[in-house]
């Protein structure tokens, strides 16, 4: 199984706590995630974010119906978070997001760490689209966030 990462940080002209905050309703989430993949939120709102909570979304990948769930196996204001698909697309999906102060600003940084199924055939989607759909997503997620609280364009970080 072949395990893929992808990192974007972006600069937040907001103090840590109010860019938690924002990320820490749910529902901002159908807000930043890009029109085409029809995301909506099925768990009941308001939804009390901490450690264990769980989160049903549907989506649309390629015209194609998916249900996932989430659980957030670390919640830790106003630090990080960390989300993991219970069920979905991928055979993983780890998703840690982090927030680090600068003064009024925020440093924010997403990583995310997915392995596809299907074997060779999963590293050939990845290579095909899986990639280049997840860079468009969070393409439109960091100029969304550019958009609502003044933030400069997100970026990939060298390793």
């Amino acid at each position: 199984m072949t395990q893929y990462r992808l990192v974007r940080e972006q600069w937040i002209d907001r103090p840590v706590d109010e860019v938690f905050e924002f990320f820490a309703d749910a529902g901002n989430l159908e807000t930043i995630t890009p029109p085409w993949l029809r995301f909506r939120i099925l768990t009941p709102r308001p939804i009390a974010m901490t450690s264990g909570t769980l989160i049903d979304y549907t989506l649309r990948v390629r015209m194609m119906p998916v249900r996932w769930r989430t659980e957030i196996v670390d919640w830790s204001p106003p630090h990080q978070f960390v989300d993991q698909q219970l069920r979905g697309p991928y055979r993983k999906w780890h998703h840690r997001h982090e927030f680090f102060p600068d003064g009024r600003r925020t440093r924010m940084r997403d990583t995310v760490n997915y392995i596809l199924p299907f074997g060779p055939l999963g590293r050939i989607a990845h290579w095909g689209w899986v990639r280049r759909d997840l860079h468009e997503i969070f393409d439109y997620r960091g100029a969304k966030i550019q958009e609502l609280l003044g933030a400069e364009p997100a970026f990939t970080p060298a390793d």
